[in-house]
Protein backbone atom coordinates (compact mmCIF):
# COMPACT_ATOMS: atom_id res chain seq x y z
CA UNK A 1 0.00 0.00 0.00
CA UNK A 2 1.36 3.42 -0.61
CA UNK A 3 2.40 5.93 1.42
CA UNK A 4 0.14 8.56 2.50
CA UNK A 5 0.46 11.69 1.03
CA UNK A 6 3.07 14.36 3.19
CA UNK A 7 5.09 11.87 4.92
CA UNK A 8 8.02 10.96 3.04
CA UNK A 9 10.36 13.92 1.57
CA UNK A 10 11.35 11.66 -1.15
CA UNK A 11 9.88 8.77 -3.34
CA UNK A 12 7.09 6.50 -2.40
CA UNK A 13 7.12 2.85 -1.58
CA UNK A 14 4.29 0.90 -1.95
CA UNK A 15 3.97 -2.96 -1.16
CA UNK A 16 3.30 -5.77 -3.71
CA UNK A 17 0.92 -8.28 -4.02
CA UNK A 18 3.98 -10.51 -3.50
CA UNK A 19 4.61 -9.38 -0.15
CA UNK A 20 7.81 -7.52 -1.25
CA UNK A 21 8.26 -3.87 -1.45
CA UNK A 22 9.09 -1.48 -4.65
CA UNK A 23 10.61 2.34 -4.55
CA UNK A 24 9.61 4.91 -7.16
CA UNK A 25 11.71 8.40 -7.25
CA UNK A 26 11.66 11.11 -8.91
CA UNK A 27 14.92 11.52 -11.37
CA UNK A 28 17.19 15.00 -11.69
CA UNK A 29 15.03 15.59 -15.19
CA UNK A 30 11.65 15.14 -12.95
CA UNK A 31 10.85 12.30 -14.37
CA UNK A 32 9.35 9.51 -11.83
CA UNK A 33 11.89 5.80 -12.19
CA UNK A 34 10.86 2.75 -10.54
CA UNK A 35 13.88 0.97 -8.76
CA UNK A 36 15.74 -1.88 -10.31
CA UNK A 37 14.50 -4.39 -7.87
CA UNK A 38 12.15 -5.04 -5.17
CA UNK A 39 12.99 -4.97 -1.73
CA UNK A 40 11.92 -7.65 1.48
CA UNK A 41 11.03 -5.73 3.81
CA UNK A 42 9.94 -1.45 4.20
CA UNK A 43 12.92 -0.61 5.82
CA UNK A 44 15.32 -1.65 3.23
CA UNK A 45 13.01 0.08 0.41
CA UNK A 46 13.71 2.68 2.85
CA UNK A 47 17.55 3.05 3.05
CA UNK A 48 17.41 2.05 -0.95
CA UNK A 49 15.66 5.36 -1.65
CA UNK A 50 17.68 7.65 1.02
CA UNK A 51 20.76 6.06 -0.95
CA UNK A 52 19.87 7.47 -4.17
CA UNK A 53 18.68 10.85 -2.36
CA UNK A 54 22.15 10.93 -1.40
CA UNK A 55 23.37 10.53 -4.79
CA UNK A 56 21.49 12.46 -6.76
CA UNK A 57 22.29 15.01 -4.06
CA UNK A 58 26.36 14.30 -4.32
CA UNK A 59 25.71 14.25 -8.12
CA UNK A 60 27.16 10.85 -8.02
CA UNK A 61 23.51 9.10 -9.40
CA UNK A 62 23.21 7.53 -12.70
CA UNK A 63 20.22 6.63 -14.76
CA UNK A 64 19.55 3.19 -14.12
CA UNK A 65 17.54 2.32 -17.72
CA UNK A 66 20.41 4.57 -19.53
CA UNK A 67 23.23 2.42 -18.28
CA UNK A 68 21.40 -1.11 -20.29
CA UNK A 69 22.24 1.10 -23.36
CA UNK A 70 25.07 -1.38 -25.38
CA UNK A 71 28.37 -0.18 -25.52
CA UNK A 72 28.33 -0.28 -30.07
CA UNK A 73 25.48 1.95 -30.45
CA UNK A 74 26.79 4.32 -27.62
CA UNK A 75 30.11 4.25 -29.43
CA UNK A 76 28.67 4.57 -32.89
CA UNK A 77 25.91 7.86 -31.40
CA UNK A 78 29.47 9.35 -30.15
CA UNK A 79 31.45 9.61 -32.92
CA UNK A 80 27.96 10.81 -34.93
CA UNK A 81 27.67 13.63 -32.41
CA UNK A 82 31.04 14.68 -32.67
CA UNK A 83 30.56 17.76 -35.24
CA UNK A 84 33.82 19.16 -35.20
CA UNK A 85 35.61 15.94 -35.54
CA UNK A 86 37.91 16.15 -38.70
CA UNK A 87 36.56 13.36 -41.53
CA UNK A 88 40.01 11.42 -41.59
CA UNK A 89 39.54 11.69 -37.46
CA UNK A 90 36.20 10.03 -38.00
CA UNK A 91 37.06 7.40 -40.46
CA UNK A 92 39.99 6.20 -37.61
CA UNK A 93 37.60 5.77 -34.95
CA UNK A 94 34.86 4.06 -36.92
CA UNK A 95 37.78 1.77 -37.76
CA UNK A 96 38.72 1.36 -34.02
CA UNK A 97 35.07 0.65 -33.27
CA UNK A 98 34.49 -1.81 -36.32
CA UNK A 99 37.62 -3.65 -35.90
CA UNK A 100 38.30 -3.99 -32.23
CA UNK A 101 35.29 -3.31 -30.13
CA UNK A 102 32.78 -3.97 -31.43
CA UNK A 103 33.75 -7.36 -31.99
CA UNK A 104 34.36 -8.10 -28.31
CA UNK A 105 32.25 -5.74 -26.58
CA UNK A 106 30.07 -4.08 -28.61
CA UNK A 107 26.84 -5.96 -27.47
CA UNK A 108 27.51 -5.40 -23.73
CA UNK A 109 25.68 -2.65 -21.62
CA UNK A 110 27.90 0.03 -20.59
CA UNK A 111 26.73 -0.82 -16.91
CA UNK A 112 28.31 -4.40 -17.01
CA UNK A 113 31.84 -3.36 -18.38
CA UNK A 114 34.43 -3.04 -15.57
CA UNK A 115 38.12 -2.93 -15.69
CA UNK A 116 38.69 -6.81 -15.79
CA UNK A 117 36.68 -6.71 -18.79
CA UNK A 118 38.46 -3.89 -20.14
CA UNK A 119 41.89 -6.01 -19.05
CA UNK A 120 40.32 -8.81 -20.72
CA UNK A 121 39.78 -7.21 -23.97
CA UNK A 122 42.78 -5.17 -24.37
CA UNK A 123 44.88 -8.74 -23.73
CA UNK A 124 42.51 -10.76 -26.23
CA UNK A 125 43.52 -8.02 -29.05
CA UNK A 126 47.17 -8.24 -27.92
CA UNK A 127 47.10 -11.98 -28.08
CA UNK A 128 45.31 -12.27 -31.35
CA UNK A 129 48.99 -10.06 -32.98
CA UNK A 130 47.17 -6.91 -32.90
CA UNK A 131 50.25 -4.93 -32.59
CA UNK A 132 50.69 -2.78 -29.18
CA UNK A 133 50.35 0.96 -31.16
CA UNK A 134 46.56 0.09 -32.35
CA UNK A 135 45.58 -1.49 -29.49
CA UNK A 136 46.81 1.70 -27.52
CA UNK A 137 44.90 3.68 -30.01
CA UNK A 138 41.60 1.80 -29.58
CA UNK A 139 42.19 1.77 -25.76
CA UNK A 140 42.15 5.34 -25.75
CA UNK A 141 39.32 5.56 -28.14
CA UNK A 142 37.17 3.49 -25.80
CA UNK A 143 38.17 5.64 -22.59
CA UNK A 144 37.11 8.34 -24.02
CA UNK A 145 34.26 7.10 -25.43
CA UNK A 146 33.33 5.97 -21.56
CA UNK A 147 34.83 8.93 -20.16
CA UNK A 148 31.58 10.82 -22.18
CA UNK A 149 29.25 8.05 -20.27
CA UNK A 150 30.43 9.48 -17.20
CA UNK A 151 29.73 12.73 -18.03
CA UNK A 152 26.52 11.86 -19.25
CA UNK A 153 25.39 10.29 -15.45
CA UNK A 154 25.29 6.77 -17.75
CA UNK A 155 28.26 4.86 -15.34
CA UNK A 156 29.29 5.70 -12.17
CA UNK A 157 33.42 6.11 -13.46
CA UNK A 158 35.42 5.20 -16.28
CA UNK A 159 36.78 1.45 -16.34
CA UNK A 160 39.73 2.17 -18.45
CA UNK A 161 42.18 2.15 -15.51
CA UNK A 162 44.89 0.24 -16.73
CA UNK A 163 48.32 2.53 -16.63
CA UNK A 164 50.07 2.86 -19.28
CA UNK A 165 47.47 0.55 -21.94
CA UNK A 166 46.70 3.94 -23.62
CA UNK A 167 50.89 5.11 -24.15
CA UNK A 168 52.60 4.40 -27.73
CA UNK A 169 55.95 4.00 -27.99
CA UNK A 170 56.75 4.19 -31.88
CA UNK A 171 59.74 3.38 -33.08
CA UNK A 172 62.45 5.76 -33.30
CA UNK A 173 62.47 7.05 -36.98
CA UNK A 174 65.62 7.80 -38.39
CA UNK A 175 66.89 11.19 -39.26
CA UNK A 176 69.14 11.85 -42.60
CA UNK A 177 72.20 14.21 -42.56
CA UNK A 178 71.56 17.13 -45.23
CA UNK A 179 73.93 15.45 -47.50
CA UNK A 180 71.54 12.33 -47.99
CA UNK A 181 68.43 14.85 -48.14
CA UNK A 182 70.10 16.13 -51.06
CA UNK A 183 71.06 12.63 -52.51
CA UNK A 184 67.64 11.48 -52.13
CA UNK A 185 66.34 14.62 -53.96
CA UNK A 186 68.63 14.78 -56.84
CA UNK A 187 67.27 10.67 -57.44
CA UNK A 188 63.37 11.68 -57.52
CA UNK A 189 62.15 12.82 -61.19
CA UNK A 190 62.63 16.28 -62.37
CA UNK A 191 59.41 17.55 -61.33
CA UNK A 192 59.13 15.94 -57.52
CA UNK A 193 62.58 17.04 -56.62
CA UNK A 194 61.73 19.94 -55.13
CA UNK A 195 59.03 18.58 -53.44
CA UNK A 196 62.07 16.42 -50.81
CA UNK A 197 63.76 19.45 -50.19
CA UNK A 198 60.52 21.58 -49.05
CA UNK A 199 59.32 18.98 -47.20
CA UNK A 200 62.63 18.52 -45.30
CA UNK A 201 63.46 21.63 -44.59
CA UNK A 202 59.62 23.59 -44.30
CA UNK A 203 58.85 20.70 -41.66
CA UNK A 204 55.37 19.99 -44.12
CA UNK A 205 53.05 17.46 -43.50
CA UNK A 206 52.49 15.47 -47.02
CA UNK A 207 49.37 16.66 -47.12
CA UNK A 208 50.14 20.43 -46.76
CA UNK A 209 53.37 20.18 -49.11
CA UNK A 210 50.33 18.17 -51.73
CA UNK A 211 48.24 21.34 -51.19
CA UNK A 212 50.23 23.86 -51.17
CA UNK A 213 49.14 26.68 -54.34
CA UNK A 214 51.53 28.96 -55.96
CA UNK A 215 50.53 31.82 -54.27
CA UNK A 216 51.77 30.04 -50.98
CA UNK A 217 55.22 30.53 -51.66
CA UNK A 218 57.14 33.82 -51.56
CA UNK A 219 60.34 33.51 -52.75
CA UNK A 220 61.44 37.14 -52.27
CA UNK A 221 60.51 36.49 -48.51
CA UNK A 222 61.69 33.05 -48.12
CA UNK A 223 58.65 32.00 -46.66
CA UNK A 224 55.81 29.33 -47.72
CA UNK A 225 52.35 29.53 -45.80
CA UNK A 226 50.26 26.54 -45.16
CA UNK A 227 46.00 27.43 -45.74
CA UNK A 228 45.33 23.90 -46.28
CA UNK A 229 45.78 19.83 -46.72
CA UNK A 230 44.70 17.60 -48.67
CA UNK A 231 43.12 14.27 -46.51
CA UNK A 232 42.51 10.79 -48.32
CA UNK A 233 40.32 8.49 -47.10
CA UNK A 234 40.48 4.90 -47.20
CA UNK A 235 37.78 4.74 -49.27
CA UNK A 236 40.01 6.95 -52.55
CA UNK A 237 37.84 10.17 -51.28
CA UNK A 238 40.07 13.40 -51.35
CA UNK A 239 38.95 15.86 -49.74
CA UNK A 240 40.92 19.64 -49.21
CA UNK A 241 40.77 20.91 -45.82
CA UNK A 242 42.10 23.37 -42.98
CA UNK A 243 45.27 22.16 -41.48
CA UNK A 244 44.56 19.48 -38.49
CA UNK A 245 44.42 22.67 -36.01
CA UNK A 246 44.67 26.09 -35.49
CA UNK A 247 48.24 25.78 -34.80
CA UNK A 248 49.11 24.39 -38.52
CA UNK A 249 47.61 27.52 -39.91
CA UNK A 250 51.84 28.71 -40.11
CA UNK A 251 53.65 30.65 -42.26
CA UNK A 252 57.25 29.24 -42.48
CA UNK A 253 60.46 30.66 -43.07
CA UNK A 254 62.59 28.73 -45.82
CA UNK A 255 66.35 28.04 -45.85
CA UNK A 256 68.31 30.02 -49.21
CA UNK A 257 69.92 27.42 -50.03
CA UNK A 258 66.82 25.64 -51.47
CA UNK A 259 65.38 29.11 -53.34
CA UNK A 260 66.79 28.37 -56.62
CA UNK A 261 65.50 24.69 -57.02
CA UNK A 262 62.34 26.08 -55.83
CA UNK A 263 62.50 29.05 -58.14
CA UNK A 264 63.53 26.51 -61.05
CA UNK A 265 60.11 24.23 -60.28
CA UNK A 266 57.58 27.15 -59.99
CA UNK A 267 58.97 28.24 -63.39
CA UNK A 268 59.08 24.83 -64.77
CA UNK A 269 56.33 22.74 -63.59
CA UNK A 270 53.72 25.09 -62.12
CA UNK A 271 51.01 27.27 -63.90
CA UNK A 272 51.08 30.67 -63.56
CA UNK A 273 47.68 31.29 -62.04
CA UNK A 274 48.20 32.00 -58.44
CA UNK A 275 45.80 28.99 -57.33
CA UNK A 276 47.84 26.60 -59.61
CA UNK A 277 49.19 23.42 -57.40
CA UNK A 278 52.77 23.57 -57.07
CA UNK A 279 53.13 19.82 -57.18
CA UNK A 280 51.26 17.95 -59.40
CA UNK A 281 51.09 14.27 -61.46
CA UNK A 282 53.09 13.66 -64.68
CA UNK A 283 49.67 14.78 -66.17
CA UNK A 284 48.93 17.91 -64.50
CA UNK A 285 46.41 16.50 -61.68
CA UNK A 286 46.08 16.25 -58.04
CA UNK A 287 49.28 14.60 -56.71
CA UNK A 288 48.20 11.54 -54.50
CA UNK A 289 50.69 9.40 -52.06
CA UNK A 290 50.13 6.68 -53.96
CA UNK A 291 51.15 8.26 -57.56
CA UNK A 292 54.00 9.79 -55.19
CA UNK A 293 55.72 6.02 -54.41
CA UNK A 294 55.04 5.47 -57.71
CA UNK A 295 56.50 7.99 -59.69
CA UNK A 296 59.06 8.89 -57.75
CA UNK A 297 60.17 4.80 -57.01
CA UNK A 298 60.23 5.94 -53.48
CA UNK A 299 61.47 2.43 -52.31
CA UNK A 300 63.95 1.87 -54.86
CA UNK A 301 65.66 5.49 -54.07
CA UNK A 302 65.84 4.99 -50.07
CA UNK A 303 67.55 1.86 -50.58
CA UNK A 304 69.89 3.55 -52.79
CA UNK A 305 70.73 5.91 -50.32
CA UNK A 306 71.20 4.00 -47.52
CA UNK A 307 67.88 4.32 -45.59
CA UNK A 308 65.64 1.59 -46.96
CA UNK A 309 62.50 1.74 -45.46
CA UNK A 310 62.28 5.03 -44.87
CA UNK A 311 58.93 6.50 -44.63
CA UNK A 312 57.76 10.43 -46.33
CA UNK A 313 57.12 11.63 -42.90
CA UNK A 314 60.53 11.09 -41.86
CA UNK A 315 61.65 13.99 -44.09
CA UNK A 316 59.34 16.63 -41.71
CA UNK A 317 61.07 14.21 -38.82
CA UNK A 318 64.52 15.54 -39.69
CA UNK A 319 63.33 18.98 -40.44
CA UNK A 320 62.38 19.34 -37.22
CA UNK A 321 65.59 17.57 -35.64
CA UNK A 322 67.51 20.59 -37.61
CA UNK A 323 64.86 22.79 -36.64
CA UNK A 324 65.73 22.06 -32.82
CA UNK A 325 69.23 21.92 -33.15
CA UNK A 326 69.31 25.62 -34.20
CA UNK A 327 68.63 26.76 -30.60
CA UNK A 328 65.23 27.42 -31.00
CA UNK A 329 62.66 28.41 -28.12
CA UNK A 330 60.29 25.82 -27.78
CA UNK A 331 57.41 28.23 -28.78
CA UNK A 332 59.06 28.68 -31.75
CA UNK A 333 59.51 25.48 -32.49
CA UNK A 334 55.76 24.39 -31.68
CA UNK A 335 54.69 26.91 -34.31
CA UNK A 336 57.24 26.35 -36.89
CA UNK A 337 56.34 22.66 -37.03
CA UNK A 338 52.47 23.54 -36.41
CA UNK A 339 52.16 21.05 -33.71
CA UNK A 340 49.36 21.57 -30.94
CA UNK A 341 50.07 21.19 -27.18
CA UNK A 342 48.14 20.75 -23.79
CA UNK A 343 49.42 24.88 -22.78
CA UNK A 344 46.85 26.65 -24.76
CA UNK A 345 49.17 29.84 -24.61
CA UNK A 346 52.29 27.90 -27.13
CA UNK A 347 48.79 27.58 -29.77
CA UNK A 348 47.77 31.28 -30.11
CA UNK A 349 50.49 33.64 -29.13
CA UNK A 350 51.84 35.78 -32.20
CA UNK A 351 54.36 33.84 -34.87
CA UNK A 352 57.88 35.52 -33.90
CA UNK A 353 58.81 36.23 -37.57
CA UNK A 354 62.87 36.69 -36.72
CA UNK A 355 62.89 33.54 -34.60
CA UNK A 356 61.77 31.72 -37.27
CA UNK A 357 64.05 33.49 -39.60
CA UNK A 358 67.22 32.55 -37.47
CA UNK A 359 65.94 28.96 -37.14
CA UNK A 360 65.76 29.21 -41.33
CA UNK A 361 69.15 30.48 -41.23
CA UNK A 362 70.57 28.10 -39.15
CA UNK A 363 69.50 25.44 -41.59
CA UNK A 364 70.91 26.92 -44.10
CA UNK A 365 74.26 27.21 -42.68
CA UNK A 366 74.08 23.69 -42.03
CA UNK A 367 73.21 23.20 -45.94
CA UNK A 368 76.60 25.45 -47.15
CA UNK A 369 78.81 23.39 -44.89
CA UNK A 370 78.01 20.34 -46.78
CA UNK A 371 78.72 21.92 -49.92
CA UNK A 372 74.75 20.53 -51.10
CA UNK A 373 73.43 23.44 -52.03
CA UNK A 374 75.62 23.82 -55.31
CA UNK A 375 73.48 20.60 -56.50
CA UNK A 376 69.95 22.17 -56.06
CA UNK A 377 70.74 24.90 -58.76
CA UNK A 378 71.09 22.29 -61.16
CA UNK A 379 70.80 23.54 -65.13
CA UNK A 380 67.40 23.09 -66.53
CA UNK A 381 68.56 20.56 -69.46
CA UNK A 382 70.16 18.18 -66.62
CA UNK A 383 66.84 18.69 -64.64
CA UNK A 384 64.19 17.89 -67.88
CA UNK A 385 66.16 14.99 -68.99
CA UNK A 386 64.85 13.14 -66.18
Amino acid sequence: MANKPGKRRFGNIRKLPSGRFQIRYPGPDGETRAGETTYPTKRAAERALALIEAKLTTGDWNDPRRSKAKLGEYADRWIAERAHLRPRTVEIYRGLLRRHVAPHLGNVPLAKIDTALVREWRATLLASGVGKSEVAKAYRFLRAVLMTAVDDQIIPRNPCRIRGAGEEKPEERPVLPVSKVFELADLMPARLRALVLLATFASLRWGEVAALRRMDIDLAAATVSVRQQHVELDTGELLVCPPKSRAGLRTVAIPQGIIPALRHHLDTFTGPEPDALVFTGARGGILRRSNFRRASKWDECVWKIGYPGLHFHDLRHTGNTLAAASGASLRDLMERMGHDSVRAALIYQHRTAEADRRIADAMNDVIERHGSHRSSDRSPPELMAR
